[in-house]
């Protein structure tokens, strides 16, 4: 029996960047593109909470415009490994707040834009409802919440497609065949593609590439 996925080791966390952008090849791009449309909605002195900061991806891409607007944000994340190279990355910056926590059991920090980035299919199915209405009730008036995360909307032949054309991507990047086999593999019942509709209605698309797709929603 295969080993589930998991980010809790260190050989994960010290190559995470590396892999992700193998796996995903537009990875960098909406990286931009979120970091942009915070820029629309973070205001002087305000807050920002990426849930799921793994390595700190986003918390690098923000850290221009923090700067510019005076502003501060929390890095969230769960595994204890990561949780060390955010640490270790941001000890002197006073901006930034590193907190090892599952956010399903802790307390939402109250914040002008919430970024969820690629998070929400690890979080258990049952608690994802929860997770959005608590970042609605704690997000400044103004503000936003965006969620870029693998989706499974679709169904025949086409959503067999859809398939097929994320593993071509992993494979153009130079990811080996036997690699992407055992990845997905271990991802049974760990990663499990979210549902649009617990967005709710005023959630508006702004991304969609094969499985994966990113959404804003406006408080």
């Amino acid at each position: 029996m295969m080993n589930s996925w998991t980010f809790d080791t260190p050989e994960i966390a010290n190559t995470f960047d590396a892999h992700v952008r193998e796996q995903l090849p537009w990875y960098d791009m909406v990286t931009d593109a979120v970091a942009y449309i915070t820029r629309n909605y973070l205001p002087e002195l305000g807050f920002v909470a990426d849930i799921g900061a793994s390595t700190g991806n986003m918390v690098d891409k923000l850290m221009p415009l923090l700067k510019e607007r005076h502003s501060d944000i929390f890095a969230v994340e769960k595994s204890i490994e990561m949780c060390k190279v955010l640490k270790n990355k941001y000890e002197k910056n006073t901006a930034v707040y590193v907190q090892n926590v599952n956010i399903t059991n802790a307390k939402m920090p109250e914040a002008d834009v919430y970024i969820v980035f690629l998070t929400m299919m690890f979080i258990p199915i049952e608690d994802r409802k929860a997770l959005i209405k608590a970042m609605r009730a704690n997000c400044r008036q103004g503000g936003a919440i965006i969620v870029v995360d693998k989706v499974c909307d679709h169904g025949g032949y086409f959503s067999t497609v859809l398939k097929r054309l994320t593993m071509q991507f992993k494979l153009q990047q130079g990811a080996k065949p036997e690699d992407v086999l055992t990845k997905e593999m271990s991802l049974a019942g760990v990663q499990i593609p979210i549902d649009p509709d617990i967005l709710g209605e005023n959630a508006k698309q702004f991304f969609r590439m094969g499985e994966f797709a990113g959404w804003v929603i406006e408080c």
